[in-house]
């Protein structure tokens, strides 16, 4: 009987009711100021990304400013090396041309056909544009294409002999390599070379 009158005070439950409600009550406000404070740094999260991405496209607009003003008629210096190369093909054509060959004509068009190169070439060097060197260099894969090899003991196997077709560059950008032809030993003179090693091995027999 006695527990129960214990269980039973109703001024012992409602102390303890209100001991079990102000826990509660802090349990929420401590919820409230985590949640606030979770809410805050996920702001200051999404605004540290945001203004980092802002920033990387500011500095993407101004390399593309920069490209565009630096490079912009890099498509267009590229197609018009078409009537360079066409120019260069003329002049061979008129000369192949048996009924012009060795005419006043014939020099007189050829005349006309260089000034005309010379003033875009010309135009070019004002726009940053240059000849690639080519003739007697190494051959350098990030400006040559070898297309063709020729036997010649006098030079360095890969040493460019003759330039087939110009190549240019663009500042520091890539127009089209140069097409050339690169020396290689004769294969007599590897013969000469395998001719005292087998020499050697006789003698030593």
């Amino acid at each position: 009987m006695d527990k129960k009158n214990k269980n039973n005070d109703p001024e012992k439950n409602s102390d303890t009711n209100q001991e079990d409600l102000l826990k509660n009550t802090d349990g929420d406000e401590n919820k409230e100021e985590i949640t606030l404070e979770e809410k805050v740094k996920g702001l200051e999260d999404k605004l540290t990304r945001a203004f980092a991405e802002m920033e990387n496209q500011r500095r993407r607009y101004e390399k593309e400013k920069e490209d565009a003003f630096e490079y912009g008629g890099f498509t267009f210096a590229r197609e018009t090396l078409n009537l360079l190369d066409n120019l260069d093909r003329s002049k061979i054509s008129l000369e192949n041309d048996e009924k012009l060959k060795n005419s006043e004509s014939l020099k007189k068009i050829f005349e006309h056909l260089d000034i005309i190169k010379k003033d875009m070439i010309s135009i070019f060097k004002k726009s940053n544009i240059e000849q690639i060197k080519t003739v007697g260099k190494k051959l350098d894969p990030n400006f040559h294409q070898a297309m063709m090899e020729v036997e010649d003991d006098t030079k360095e196997p890969g040493t460019i002999v003759q330039e087939i077709q110009t190549g240019y560059m663009m500042k520091d950008r890539l127009l089209r390599p140069a097409l050339v032809s690169v020396s290689k030993k004769t294969n007599n003179s590897q013969k000469m070379e395998e001719i005292p090693k087998n020499n050697m091995k006789n003698d030593k027999k």
